[in-house]
């Protein structure tokens, strides 16, 4: 199950492990683009289509019921939609937009979806971060950002909240003999509809002028596929492309920031994210 997977990194992942025979399903907020996506896609895998929308937690409650009903397991479960510098917004539960749909949303649905990763040998959690979390940091006294928001400051929380949380997640998998691992992975400097919410002008710049410092989606999906499925990869690895400052070429391990191995703010930011989305992880 893939994230997000209509466009960009995510359509990207979703194409080339249905080309190499994975049952594949699509989740994504906009069914028709989904099954636009779905019809580009001449793999020998089966692929459906998920409606789910990150910015609820009705419709993440409701998509991961249906995805039980169907499938009995869940081998690779990739994290991947997201926001990227919107104007200052809410999700539908009063969350800033980032915070709640990048982060908040996937923990609800990796919570939600547990019980069918557990039963699948060398299942996997892969969660896609982003470089900008090196400026990220928590707030834990303004999470939502409603005292003073900063559409970059607030991206780089969610995303510094993305490995914090793939870390914490591998090490209670851990503690509690699971099969199960978290992994987490970056693109690097890609061009995709990410930046839309760049002004036009920046936009139609980045995109004409980054081929020199950036990828295409096709490359930049490739750490995540890596940490969903080299059988070298181990839970709490972290994967992006191998170039200087990690902005291009074909993945390798990298590092994350000092501040992503907060065990402390890991913890904490579990506690918050289980009162605040009232979703718990069984056997966890």
């Amino acid at each position: 199950m893939v994230t997000g997977a209509n466009s960009g990194i995510g359509f990207e992942t979703a194409r080339v492990l249905a080309e190499h025979g994975a049952t594949v399903v699509l989740a994504c907020r906009d069914t028709a683009r989904g099954e636009a996506a779905a019809a580009r896609m001449p793999g020998s895998g089966p692929v459906s289509v998920q409606r789910l929308d990150l910015g609820s937690l009705a419709s993440v409650r409701t998509a991961a019921s249906q995805i039980r009903a169907r499938h009995q397991q869940l081998d690779l479960l990739i994290n991947n939609a997201g926001l990227m510098m919107p104007p200052y917004g809410t999700t539908t539960d009063g969350f800033e937009l980032q915070f709640g749909t990048n982060h908040l949303g996937h923990f609800a649905l990796t919570g939600l979806l547990l019980g069918l990763l557990l039963p699948a040998a060398g299942s996997r959690v892969v969660t896609v971060s982003s470089n900008v979390h090196l400026a990220g940091r928590l707030n834990f006294a303004d999470l939502q950002s409603a005292r003073r928001y900063h559409r970059v400051a607030a991206y780089g929380q969610s995303k510094l909240a993305n490995l914090l949380f793939t870390y914490e997640l591998q090490r209670r998998l851990a503690a509690a003999g699971a099969g199960t691992s978290a992994l987490a992975a970056h693109p690097g400097t890609a061009l995709t509809g990410l930046t839309r919410y760049f002004p036009a002008a920046v936009d139609r710049a980045y995109h004409a002028l980054g081929q020199p410092i950036a990828q295409s989606a096709r490359l930049g999906a490739l750490p995540t596929l890596r940490a969903a499925a080299d059988p070298a990869a181990r839970g709490g690895e972290y994967y992006g492309p191998g170039s200087r400052f990690e902005v291009k070429g074909y993945p390798r391990r990298v590092s994350s920031s000092a501040r992503s191995h907060d065990e402390q703010a890991q913890r904490r930011l579990w506690q918050e994210s289980e009162r605040l989305t009232g979703v718990r992880y069984p056997g966890l």
